[in-house]
C-alpha cells in the first residue's frame, strides 16, 4: 500500500506567480512523489522551477476553494525558497525534484526535502474537516463516478458535518455541494438532450 499525504502543493512558473493545487504526495522511502496529471499548471511549473511546498493544512476553505474556482489564498514568502507557502499552513516542507518519470498521464516527480517548518500547532482531528477533505477528492472525480455512489458518500458524509462543522467547514461544504449540483445539473440536461434527440430521430 502507498502512503499518501493529502496536502496543499504550491508551485511557481518563470515569472514568480503562484499556483495553488490539492494534491496528495506519496511517499517514497524518505523522498515524496508529486504526480500531478497532464495537462496541469502544478505540471507546467515543476518543468520551469523544479520546487514545490508541500503545504500542511487543516484548513478545510482552501481544498475546497481550489476545487471550486477560489484559488486565491494568502501565501507568504519561504527563506532560501523562490515558493512561497500557504499563509494557513501548520508545517511545511520544501520539495525539490530529483528524477522525473514521465508516463505521459500522471508524471512522477521524484521530490527530496530540503527543509521543514512548523508554523503553528496541529488542534487535533475534526470529522468535519476530514469529511470534506472526502468530499473534496469526490468532487474531483466526479467525472468517473455513477450518481448513486456519490449520493451514497454524501449522505454518510453529512452526518459529521451535521454534528462538528463549524462555520468554516459548513461553508467548504457548500461550495462542493454546489459543485456536485452543477454537474448533476449539466449531466441532467445531456440526459434530456439525448432522450429528446431519440424521440426526435425514433
Amino acid at each position: 500500500m502507498t502512503y499518501i499525504r493529502e496536502t496543499i502543493v504550491t508551485t511557481i512558473d518563470k515569472q514568480g506567480t503562484v499556483h495553488i493545487a490539492p494534491l496528495g504526495i506519496i511517499e517514497e522511502g524518505d523522498k515524496w512523489i508529486i504526480a500531478p496529471f497532464r495537462p496541469s499548471k502544478t505540471l507546467e511549473n515543476l518543468s520551469a522551477i523544479p520546487y514545490a511546498i508541500a503545504n500542511y493544512t487543516d484548513d478545510m476553505l482552501v481544498f475546497a476553494g481550489c476545487l471550486t474556482g477560489r484559488k486565491d489564498w494568502p501565501t507568504v514568502p519561504v527563506k532560501g525558497c523562490q515558493v512561497p507557502r500557504l499563509e494557513s499552513a501548520l508545517s511545511h516542507s520544501v520539495l525539490k525534484v530529483v528524477a522525473v518519470n514521465d508516463d505521459g498521464r500522471r508524471p512522477q516527480h521524484l521530490c527530496e526535502i530540503v527543509s521543514e517548518e512548523t508554523h503553528a500547532p496541529f488542534t487535533g482531528l475534526n470529522r468535519a474537516k476530514a469529511a470534506i477533505l472526502e468530499l473534496a477528492i469526490l468532487v474531483s472525480r466526479l467525472h468517473m463516478l455513477p450518481a448513486e455512489k456519490i449520493d451514497a458518500e454524501i449522505a454518510y458524509l453529512s452526518i459529521a458535518i451535521e454534528k462538528t462543522a463549524g462555520p468554516d467547514e459548513q461553508e467548504a461544504w457548500s461550495w462542493l455541494i454546489a459543485r456536485v449540483k452543477d454537474h448533476r445539473d449539466a449531466a441532467d440536461a445531456k440526459g434530456k438532450n439525448a432522450v429528446h434527440h431519440e424521440h426526435h430521430h425514433g
